[in-house]
């Protein structure tokens, strides 16, 4: 009897990732309560600067992490580090600075304005400016996409853009419905947001040739400062993928920092075209957040990445980016 029963579970996928994130909520429950994830954050991040980064996150999930980081650390802007950095004074920004931002720029973003007001936050967000305002798609968002995504952002741009057209899509074409926040929206969240550049449609920047990755970046960054008004200082490069010539290219189109999602802590001697973040997940509950917050998750990761192959479970994979 138990044998059918386990039998049974084991054939169903439904209850099989059921089961998957329950063990994975138990293990960020016990990484919390080891009190480690409280001491690298008063002891490490004290004197560090974290930036974390979302993509699609609930506005009700949202005020859960705004409640519990406010109580723990201190919220900053990535404005307030750029200028601190440039003039050598990180060391005298409040311990525990956090920086919060989210890629994309998702039409479901507009619905936080009422938690950024509530708690008087001011996050970044990386818009597409090829995207955004338009009824356009990301790539990775595709049906098509889900079971290749790995081997699309290994191949050639061009490469990877005919394989999408086989699936019709295409960069610029506009779909029945829209992925990105509309003008209207961002014009009423940009007092409370500061927008910075994600390029214009969010390509693995390393496989473009040299022509497209600088357009890719350059674009977008006049872009948004022609439509909007911005004052674009900031490229988040897409998929999180770069290398020292979208570096160059970030420096030559007049960016004032990059960030990555390499995962650690920024000081005054963290590379400005290379600062680090933690990747939350949008739907993570507090033991989560607090436990990738602080970065203990992303070492705990990397040391079973360098001894063993569990990192190939599902309870390992599809983090978000």
């Amino acid at each position: 009897m138990i044998v059918v029963i386990l039998g049974r579970y084991l054939l169903n996928p439904e209850k099989i990732m059921r089961g998957v994130k329950i063990i994975r909520k138990l293990i960020f429950l016990v990484l919390r309560f080891t009190l480690i994830p409280f001491f690298i954050r008063e002891i490490i991040q004290r004197k560090k600067v974290t930036i974390i980064l979302y993509h699609n996150i609930k506005p009700n999930t949202l005020d859960m992490h705004f409640k519990v980081l406010n109580s723990k650390y201190n919220i900053i802007t990535l404005k307030n580090f750029l200028e601190a950095r440039i003039s050598g004074k990180v060391n005298d920004l409040p311990p525990k600075s956090l920086i919060i931002t989210l890629d994309d720029g998702y039409k479901e973003n507009y619905k936080l304005k009422t938690i950024l007001k509530k708690y008087n936050m001011r996050p970044t967000i990386f818009l597409c400016g090829g995207i955004v305002g338009t009824k356009r798609h990301f790539w990775d968002g595709e049906d098509c996409v889900s079971n290749n995504r790995d081997y699309l952002k290994t191949i050639s741009n061009k490469k990877r853009l005919e394989f999408l057209r086989e699936f019709g899509f295409e960069e610029e074409k506009e779909f029945g419905d829209r992925v990105a926040l509309s003008n209207n929206e961002i014009e009423e969240l940009k007092d409370i947001v500061d927008f910075q550049s994600h390029s214009m449609f969010h390509p693995v920047l390393p496989n473009c040739s040299c022509e497209r990755a600088y357009n890719e970046i350059s674009q977008s960054k006049k872009y948004l400062e022609h439509n909007y008004g911005f004052e674009i200082y900031a490229l988040s490069y897409p998929n999180g993928n770069y290398s020292d010539r979208e570096i160059s290219m970030a420096k030559k189109a007049g960016y004032a920092c990059g960030i990555t999602v390499d995962v650690g802590f920024n000081s005054q001697n963290t590379d400005i075209f290379r600062l680090k973040r933690m990747s939350i997940a949008d739907d993570a509950d507090i033991n989560e957040l607090l436990v990738k917050a602080c970065g203990l998750w992303w070492y705990i990761r990397k040391i079973f990445d360098y001894t063993s192959q569990l990192h190939k479970l599902s309870i390992f994979k599809n983090e978000v980016f």
